[in-house]
């Protein structure tokens, strides 16, 4: 475990490099030379972009085999955009805001760098950072948990390791989803130590065992994941390659993948059997309900109410039906044509005490 992180002691981040006047491919070399905000989410094991093998691969500017389709227009409308979301951010929130064009690194762990979008300066003299977010409405889910407010955790972890370099005690996150300033997200974290005492742990562990060691991490995200990080770094299958002999720790993952599999066989035979039973059960039930639509029964304090209602469905399409219902009620009248099916379904709630 890193040394002091748990202590609240203040520090000022050093400066690696101006990045104003830098190019593209100057800027990645510099970013090369530690843990950046964006890559700790990888490292952690909770970003749905990439695997910590990818972040390995990407510091030793080991190229990929493949380069994936990159949604080129949506990288450049998310850099297109950022300057007026910072807007939106300073109309809605009153808060002044201003850019440092520098890298910065940490002085006690100089693998953590930090390029921060906006700073913002607070009423109490403070000052906070504001990370710019574009995505698009069907994705603004990640921005709530359980009915309240969150921010996604892989950009949690981006504000949380700026906030450990820059010794800031508040990021703000600005998500822009729809065309309007209305739609648009604003979120607030605070400084947590002991978050950041795991994550520098993970980052310090990750950079000096494996990064400096060149000694690359194991993969331990699913499959999707893992299978096109795999397709990116090796390419396709070459027919002509020797066969690879495997060491201990991957026979030993080749058993466990067998004994899944033989499991995974036993699970579906047994889901069939399981479902041809619960099939004929249930016909046996609605067999003796008849027309009735409810039936019931007690026992061990518990009552049983079985339904078995009649469910109408219109047979059009349910645009068109209610544009139809809308516009010509009377031909909607004449012509819909109404299916019907029964939902069976089973309830069960505790007795009431006499």
């Amino acid at each position: 475990m890193p040394e002091n992180v748990g202590q609240r002691t203040r520090h000022v981040p050093l400066v690696l490099v101006e990045t104003e006047n830098l190019s593209r491919e100057e800027w990645l070399a510099y970013r090369r030379q530690g843990i950046g905000g964006s890559d700790v989410a990888g490292i952690m094991g909770i970003s749905p972009f990439r695997t910590a093998r990818d972040i390995y691969y990407d510091k030793l500017n080991i190229a990929p085999v493949e380069e994936e389709p990159e949604n080129w227009v949506a990288l450049e409308v998310g850099n297109l955009l950022e300057g007026l979301v910072a807007r939106i951010f300073h109309k809605k929130s009153g808060l002044e805001i201003f850019q440092v064009k520098k890298m910065f690194r940490h002085p006690l762990y100089p693998f953590m760098l930090a390029d921060v979008d906006y700073f913002v300066q607070l009423p109490d003299g403070e000052t906070a950072i504001l990370e710019i977010k574009t995505t698009n409405y069907n994705a603004t889910d990640a921005w709530w948990q359980d009915g309240r407010e969150a921010v996604p955790p892989y950009y949690e972890a981006q504000g949380r390791h700026y906030m450990a370099v820059m010794d800031a005690d508040r990021v703000f996150f600005c998500c822009l989803y729809g065309n309007t300033e209305d739609e648009c997200i604003i979120r607030e974290i605070r400084r947590d130590m002991a978050y950041e005492q795991e994550m520098i742990y993970l980052e310090q562990y990750f950079w000096e065992n494996q990064v400096l060691a060149k000694n690359p991490p194991p993969y331990t995200e699913d499959s999707a994941q893992i299978l096109g990080s795999v397709q990116r770094y090796c390419g396709p299958a070459d027919t002509g390659a020797p066969v690879l002999k495997l060491g201990a720790d991957m026979t030993e993952t080749l058993m466990y993948y067998l004994r899944l599999q033989e499991e995974k066989k036993k699970a579906e035979k047994r889901s069939k059997e399981l479902e041809k039973e619960l099939q004929r059960a249930k016909a046996i039930l609605i067999a003796e309900m008849g027309t009735s639509c409810t039936a019931e029964c007690r026992r061990d304090g518990f009552r049983y109410t079985v339904t078995y209602n009649p469910v109408r469905k219109a047979g059009v399409d349910k645009n068109n039906l209610s544009r139809m219902k809308i516009q010509y009620p009377e031909i909607y009248e004449r012509f819909v044509t109404v299916s019907e099916y029964r939902r069976f379904q089973v309830k069960v709630s505790a007795e009431e005490a006499a």
